[in-house]
């Protein structure tokens, strides 16, 4: 019997963590029926073996942005620097970006403003928006929905663990949730809820690997094959096989990322 195929929309594998056996880790990802993945750059001066890995395997694509949390580190980014590296045909989303308030809220201007670029960015490619958000549920609602206004964009709020309010704000903009090992944890059922809530058409799955890994692997290094433990409590929350949540969230991510479709 053939395993559901899944799609991690967020993990970050040229992280030390991962890139020391790379290898093992893809193959344990299509055995675990991870055919596809989105590999992260955080930093645009990291990129280089960021793309290197899309580039070198079948159904690994990437994204770049400037991570909220490294903004007053980085040189900020312009909205053509952005547009220029979407050119790359295995480039199929605009950042992480977003806002990150619990361990860098004295940051919090220069972070607003990197968001607004990689926004017109996105605007501007038709790329994805990937969006960070920490602590900061009120600024977040209010960017995304000026921005919106201003002219529309898509969006996934990756790895979702904020509010109810911030969840209804983005699903109302037509954006998406990704469920991360954080809804499988046992004290999560906050979080649970919330995706219970949102409409199925509307939920991706993630790993954020190496971080954030699900039971039975919690505080061990998270990888893209354990995508599959994330995805059978989405199944469960949803009332439907893991087959059917697994062809749902692909369907998803295909809709959004339509330059990996």
């Amino acid at each position: 019997m053939s395993l559901p195929q899944i799609t991690d929309s967020h993990c970050h594998l040229d992280f030390p963590q991962l890139a020391e056996d790379l290898d093992a880790v893809i193959a344990r990802a299509r055995a675990a029926g991870v055919t596809r993945m989105v590999t992260i750059c955080t930093k645009l001066r990291n990129l280089a073996p960021v793309q290197a890995i899309a580039e070198a395997h079948e159904g690994i694509f990437f994204a770049a942005g400037t991570h909220p949390m490294s903004v007053a580190e980085e040189p900020m980014v312009s909205v053509a620097e952005l547009v220029a590296l979407a050119a790359h045909p295995k480039m199929v989303g605009i950042g992480e970006t977003g806002l990150d308030y619990h361990y860098t809220a004295e940051s919090r201007e220069v972070q607003q403003e990197s968001l607004r670029i990689h926004i017109k960015a996105a605007r501007q490619t038709g790329l994805p928006l990937i969006i960070h958000a920490r602590d900061a549920d009120d600024d977040m609602a209010r960017i995304l929905t000026e921005e919106h206004r201003a002219g529309a964009f898509t969006c996934v709020m990756h790895c979702f663990s904020s509010s109810q309010a911030l969840a209804e704000a983005a699903l109302g903009l037509g954006f998406y949730l990704s469920m991360s090992g954080i809804a499988a944890f046992p004290r999560s059922d906050a979080l649970r809820a919330i995706f219970r809530a949102a409409p199925l058409e509307r939920i991706l799955v993630e790993t954020d690997a190496p971080y954030l890994a699900p039971p039975p692997y919690r505080g061990r290094r998270n990888e893209p094959a354990y995508t599959v433990h994330t995805a059978e409590v989405g199944a469960e929350l949803f009332g439907i096989s893991l087959a059917d949540f697994a062809s749902a969230t692909n369907a998803n991510f295909a809709r959004l990322f339509r330059k990996a479709a």
